[in-house]
């Protein structure tokens, strides 16, 4: 075992970590990657704002820096402490005006965006860079790796440490996980940032007039990472790129796709506490009585004989969940039946609970998130649709490989990457594991639910592709091992211990 003065120094820089905080899939990855990191020989710590749902879990804190006030905040404090899930060290950025907030972490009560946003998550980068700076005289990192526009900043703040210290003092990788949610704001923003003045140039933060957290990543980052290698290519232009495909293009040679994976100790059938029982894909007869157990759960009606269809999902537009909506008749004409779990846009809250209103033995509809439910539905469901728009990597797809419920997915993003069409020619060579469309539209959804129905009909078949898909190595060991790859490629030349 590596010593700790050994070790590659990294600090994650992030809004959320599950279980303590989660909006979105983002939360997942900062839960698991950074603890993968640690396992691999790495010494991680994480940099997170300090909002109260992340505050009250850490635990064995102490100061390691008093400042004056900053960004608007009275007082701000740089804390440590442990993560007591993983173990993980954490910093936490104590500025109660700033963060001191109930709820999400990003809107106020009315869905409204808070106005002061750049100032919240500008801090968040500006600590990154003092850490780099030494703030902590015991803990400086080598790596700071940075995800989503939250952290956009830091890689600015370092840029501008590095450019007065004439120096290259750390290794920088941000990882975009959603290139939809850039943390655009005002142009008239940019005074209250405390960066350079020629930093707001195209070439840097400036967006068509707005300072952009996003586009500050992408400009200033040592290397550029997506969540899955297909997303990495989509992002150069059209639709996915989201405006930003000139600059994806010029940082072209430094972008990669490193696909995510999963906790497979939260997410595994053999000992899964939630479940009726557990399974594996050696003994997948359990799976019956699952199935069995959430039809009488959700009230649908038990036995069935056709297959059990779910959706676990954010109501966005993203999802594609309308294509679902068009579907949902012809799995019950066809005598199946589907489970949804989810909340978000109005319309489709209220659509899928009107269709299990009419049909409420053969659909059911559960609004809002719970995981112990999420669970449950996956295990006892026999298919999984996730026909998203755009998907940078998605990770619902991958919890249902990991229970033998297939997953019916368009082909774009970390979905084209880790999903295997059933066709003649995978069926034969025992590589397919799910359901793949290629046109994001009704005909062609509607096309692999018969798909998914004709190889139900074939239990055997269906049997070897539902062990196909437990087979897959979904953890983060790889992923770790890409990352590592890419801290050592950005490494300071000259060490800074």
């Amino acid at each position: 075992m590596r010593s700790r003065k050994q070790s590659l120094r990294v600090l994650h820089v992030c809004s959320e970590i599950f279980p303590y905080l989660k909006t979105g899939g983002l939360a997942d990855v900062t839960a698991a990657l950074p603890a993968a990191l640690s396992r691999a020989g790495c010494d991680v710590r994480m940099l997170v704002p300090g909002f109260p749902d992340l505050v009250k879990h850490i635990r064995n804190k102490h100061l390691v820096a008093e400042l004056p006030p900053r960004f608007g905040a009275q007082a701000v404090r740089l804390i440590y402490g442990i993560l007591p899930e993983t173990g993980l060290s954490a910093y936490y950025i104590e500025a109660p005006g700033l963060y001191d907030r109930p709820g999400n972490p990003y809107i106020d009560i009315y869905g409204q965006s808070y106005g002061d946003n750049h100032r919240r998550f500008a801090l968040l980068g500006w600590m990154s860079a003092r850490l780099v700076e030494g703030f902590d005289f015991f803990w400086r990192p080598r790596i700071v790796h940075g995800h989503d526009w939250h952290s956009g900043l830091a890689f600015a703040y370092i840029r501008a440490l590095e450019w007065s210290k004439s120096r290259h003092l750390a290794g920088t990788v941000f990882t975009i996980h959603n290139m939809a949610y850039q943390g655009n704001f005002s142009g008239s923003v940019f005074g209250e940032l405390d960066l350079p003045s020629w930093m707001y140039s195209p070439e840097g933060v400036e967006f068509y007039g707005q300072v952009s957290f996003l586009k500050t990543g992408l400009a200033y980052a040592g290397k550029i990472n997506t969540v899955s290698p297909t997303y990495a290519r989509e992002i150069h232009g059209g639709e996915q790129a989201c405006g930003l495909g000139g600059i994806v293009w010029r940082r072209d040679g430094d972008l990669s796709g490193i696909l995510n994976g999963i906790d497979t100790d939260t997410w595994n059938p053999a000992a899964d506490p939630v479940l009726a029982t557990t399974y594996n894909a050696r003994s997948i007869t359990g799976k019956k009585q699952c199935r069995l157990a959430l039809q009488q759960e959700m009230g649908l009606r038990s036995p069935n004989s056709g297959p059990l269809f779910c959706v676990v999902s954010r109501f966005a537009s993203q999802k594609g969940l309308h294509l679902v909506l068009g579907a949902m008749e012809q799995i019950r004409k066809k005598g199946g039946q589907i489970i949804i779990v989810g909340s978000g846009e109005h319309y489709l809250e209220q659509a899928f609970s009107d269709y299990a209103g009419r049909y409420p033995q053969q659909a059911a509809v559960r609004i809002g998130y719970d995981e112990a439910l999420a669970h449950r539905v996956i295990a006892g469901s026999d298919v999984i649709m996730v026909p998203s728009r755009y998907e940078p990597c998605g990770l619902t797809q991958f919890y249902g490989l990991r229970y033998g419920t297939l997953p019916l997915v368009h082909r774009v993003g970390g979905l084209a990457d880790s999903v295997t069409d059933c066709t003649p020619e995978t069926l034969l060579e025992k590589t397919a594991t799910g359901f793949v469309f290629e046109h994001f539209d009704q005909s062609a959804m509607t096309d692999a639910v018969n798909r998914a129905f004709d190889l139900f009909a074939t239990p055997a078949q269906w049997r070897s592709v539902q062990r196909q898909g437990m087979k897959q190595k979904l953890d983060w060991k790889r992923a770790a091992r890409e990352y590592k790859a890419l801290y050592n490629a950005v490494l300071p030349a000259n060490r800074i211990s």
